[in-house]
């Protein structure tokens, strides 16, 4: 790896197969001022309702799942982008496999 810049070739294959029923995760970069996950959701699959003390990214890359930040509730895609603040509330529920991408700044 250099150490003036990241690269994956290929983000899609750092995550292992979604079995049904689950979530899984990887983490694919970190430093002092960013921490980068990759997100698998199986249909049917949430994150309940939590709080981060960081500011965060989330993109959506595949799938439809209900997200909610704060009291608002919205459909989300592919292409989705948002920026969250600290201690926002927010949830996710997979409506379909869905892939996620969080930095957590």
């Amino acid at each position: 790896m250099s150490p003036e810049f990241f690269l994956i070739d290929d983000l899609l294959s750092q995550l292992s197969a979604i079995a049904p029923d689950s979530i899984v995760s990887r983490t694919f970069f970190s430093n002092d001022r960013a921490k980068a996950i990759l997100f698998g959701f199986a249909a049917g699959q949430e994150l309940s309702e939590h709080t981060s003390a960081r500011p965060g990214i989330l993109h959506f890359l595949q799938g439809q799942a209900r997200l909610t930040l704060g009291s608002h509730a919205t459909q989300a895609g592919p292409g989705m982008w948002v920026h969250m603040q600290p201690n926002l509330a927010h949830s996710i529920y997979a409506e379909t496999d869905v892939v996620m991408l969080l930095y957590l700044l």
